[in-house]
């Protein structure tokens, strides 16, 4: 990389501190960018800076959002009743772009995780209990992942949750659409084998 002038090795370099770039992609990147048009690059650049600036966390949610509310909480459409409560922001898109659900949201931003030293107060576990207490919740729907540490999320949730009036529910996990048994771990195939229905 030495071989480049000074500026596009520190373009490169700032890059490739992105995650899951690599090098290589950040020296494409580089290269993409010097022979994109004036007005595109300074388009980018604007709108990195615009992001950074006006995203903030929604004051119910705490999902991303241009302004103090979001549009998913602030929609009168959404079932108040029903909420999701998802790991990170990324989590709550993934749910929206698949159209299963259409309640509101509660975004924990982690998980617990004694061996790095997150408890429950390390998570919003306040807020969510707070929204229990204070909103007409019928159902509080768990989707955290299957790692061990949202299992234990999950778990731990369910029973803060126990003691009041509504249903808890866990999605369900197991083997995805046009998976080979062959290939599927044997965790998924437990969790599988355990959240069968009927048909």
């Amino acid at each position: 990389m030495s071989h480049y002038p000074p500026s596009i090795i520190n373009l490169i370099k700032r890059i490739a501190k992105l995650p899951g770039v690599g090098e290589k992609t950040a020296e494409r990147l580089a290269m993409h960018i010097l022979r994109s048009p004036r007005k595109e690059v300074e388009q980018l650049s604007n709108a990195i800076m615009e992001a950074k600036e006006k995203v903030r966390l929604c004051k119910h949610c705490y999902g991303l959002s241009d302004d103090e509310v979001c549009k998913i909480c602030e929609d009168p459409t959404r079932d108040a009743s029903l909420l999701c409560v998802v790991e990170q922001p990324a989590d709550m898109v993934a749910m929206e772009k698949s159209g299963a659900f259409s309640g509101r949201y509660h975004i924990l931003s982690g998980v617990l995780s004694p061996m790095n030293g997150i408890g429950p107060e390390d998570i919003r576990m306040g807020e969510l209990i707070a929204k229990i207490e204070q909103r007409r919740i019928k159902e509080v729907v768990l989707a955290t992942s299957t790692t061990v540490e949202g299992e234990a999320t999950a778990s731990y949730i369910a029973e803060r949750l126990g003691k009041y009036s509504i249903k808890v529910t866990r999605i369900a996990a197991g083997v995805p659409i046009g998976g080979d048994l062959k290939y599927v771990d044997q965790v998924t195939l437990k969790r599988a084998m355990e959240t069968r229905h009927d048909l």
